[in-house]
Order: structure tokens, then sequence, then C-alpha cells
């Protein structure tokens, strides 16, 4: 009888197959993320005086909320392989047509906030219907229905904007708020609502999974009977249907602003790669962007409490995104390799 001495597999081949084994972990869940999301925030504690106090986290937990609520359309458009730049114009849309519709005009709130609401649906699904008929690149459709949107919103107005949004939309997105006597604000918990629906919605049910298998491979879903242009119409409405409900609430927040939405483009854009979501189609998940909505706003708040310009902060978030791609690349290669 002899004794069998086992070695770990140290060969090139050996570590590929171990790599690719983490990277299926990290494509289950968002391990890496939640590792970057705690080590910020023990060094924004130890680093920023006040930072881990409960009001200083409130306010970051309301700004991720927001942001992650702009990127949720921007998730679902990637995941089919496209790239919404209308975001901004949607948000200064919905935040300028409930302010001037309530406001100035003296609708009921309930219909000052459904009109822009109807209407970006029908922009966005406009967008969407014309990317899949004549196969344009949604990158640049997106940017010309964007700049009509920001554009009539503007014009309507002549440029004064003097109305208000409804007072229960400042209670809604305001820091000091709670739920239903806990101590969240609002915007937080409906923020995690909407990321446990949309989670269930992605990846339980039938039109969930018909988006992926778009994102995917459009013509093989095709010939699996999914109507694709169904899918881009709908994804593409939703899409801006998010992004006036956010400029919505932003008029709640802030007021209503010509250039309310261009910070959420960038920005949410960012959440949404950190997040894990590829450009290439078919892998993405809403829940990893809220995480990384956390990772963008955690960061920013320690840049500006260490004095950071805010170019600087552009050149950071921008090598950000391009590590993360680089992750993406390498993580495909190993793939193919295996």
């Amino acid at each position: 009888m002899t004794d069998t001495t086992v070695t770990p597999d140290t060969t090139p081949g050996g570590r590929g197959v171990l790599t690719a084994r983490l990277g299926d972990l990290q494509r289950r869940a968002p391990v890496l993320q939640i590792v970057a999301l705690v080590v910020l925030f023990v060094y924004g504690s130890i680093d920023i005086e006040g930072f881990s106090q409960w009001p200083n986290v409130k306010s970051m937990l309301t700004l991720a909320a927001l942001l992650a609520l702009a990127a949720l359309g921007q998730t679902l458009v990637m995941i089919l392989g496209g790239l919404d730049l209308s975001v901004p114009g949607f948000i200064v849309m919905g935040a300028i047509g409930v302010s001037q519709l309530y406001g100035a005009d003296g609708w009921p709130a309930i219909g000052a906030i459904l009109v822009p609401v109807l209407v970006g649906a029908v922009l966005g699904a406009l967008a969407g219907w014309i990317c899949h008929t004549f196969r344009i690149q949604p990158l640049i459709v997106t940017l010309g229905i964007g700049g009509v949107a920001a554009g009539a919103s503007v014009a309507w107005t002549k440029g004064e904007l003097t109305g208000t949004a409804p007072t229960f939309l400042t209670t809604l997105t305001s820091p000091a708020e709670t739920t239903f006597g806990i101590d969240i604000p609002p915007i937080v918990a409906i923020t995690v609502l909407v990321a446990i629906v949309a989670a269930v919605i992605m990846h339980r049910t039938r039109s969930g999974r018909r988006m992926y298998a778009t994102g995917a491979n459009p013509v093989a879903a095709n010939l699996t009977r999914i109507n694709t242009r169904t899918i881009w119409i709908s994804v593409f409405a939703l899409s801006a249907i998010c992004s006036v409900l956010v400029g919505i609430l932003l008029a709640g927040f802030s007021g209503a602003d010509q250039s309310l939405g261009d910070p959420y483009l960038f920005q949410g854009l960012t959440a949404v790669i950190v997040g894990g979501t590829t450009i290439m189609g078919a892998r993405g998940d809403y829940i990893h962007t809220v995480i990384g909505a956390l990772i963008l706003t955690v960061l920013t708040t320690i840049l500006v409490g260490n004095d950071v310009d805010s170019a600087t902060q552009q050149i950071i978030f921008g090598l950000l995104i391009l590590a993360v791609v680089a992750g993406y690349g390498r993580d495909r290669r190993l793939r193919d390799r295996i």
C-alpha cells in the first residue's frame, strides 16, 4: 500500500479553470462589487469624520437610490446590446413637465405626473421601433429622441421655469423623512422595492427570459418565435418611463432645471458598467446596478470630502470604467480558451 500525495494544480490551465470558476461565481453574485463597497465604506469611515454617522449614510443612500433608478432603463437597454443616450433628456422633460403642469398651470398632481410619463413612453417606444425596424444604432436614435424631449420641454415653457413640484415628492426624496416610522428615507425603500420587482421580472418571468434571449442572439430569438420588435419597443418605452419618473422625483428633490439630467448619463452608465452589465448584450442584472450606484455614491462622497475637483473625479470614474471593461475582456478570453 502506498501513500498518494495530491498537489494543487498550478499549471496555467489549472489556474485558468480556477479563474473561470471565480468568474462564474462573480456572474451569479456581485462578489467583487460588494467587497469594493465595503472597502470604500471602511476607508471613508477612517478618512472622513462623521462619514459613517447615520444622517450622512441616509444622504448617501438617497443619492444612490436616485442614481440607481436613473440607471434601471440603461441596464435593460444594455442587456439588449444597446446604449440609451436619451436619459438626460427624459429626466429634464419629467422635471419640467410636472413642475409646469402642477405649479404653473394648476393641474392635479396625478395628471401632472401621468402626462410626462405617457409622452415619454410614446417617445421611448418610437425610439425602440426605429432602432429595430431600420437597424439603426440605439446610440444615434436615443441621442435624437432625448434632444427632442428636452428641447420641446424648454421651448414649451419658453425657458421660464416658474412652477414647483408637488410637496409629496419633496417628502419622498428627503433624506430626513421616515418610511412608516422607520428611519429610512422613502426613496430608499422605493428603490429596494423596485430592485426586487425588477429582479423577479428579469429572471423569473417569460418576458425577462425573452429579453435576455433577444440580447444574446436576436436572429435565434426570432427563430424561436420571440417577437423581438415588441421586446425592443417595450424596453425603450420602459427606459423612457424610468427616466421621466426620476426627473419627476428630482423636481421634488432639488427643483427643475434645464441641465438637471446631465450628471445622470455618465454616472448612470458608470453604475451599470461597474455593476457588471456589458454593452455586448445578454449579460447584466439590476441588483448589480444598484450596488454599482452605491459604490459610485460612496466614492464620490470620499472624493468630495477630500476636496477633489470635479475634473479629477471624472478622470477617476473614466479610469474605473476602463478597468472594469478590461476585466470583462479578460474574462471573455479565458472562457473562450477553456
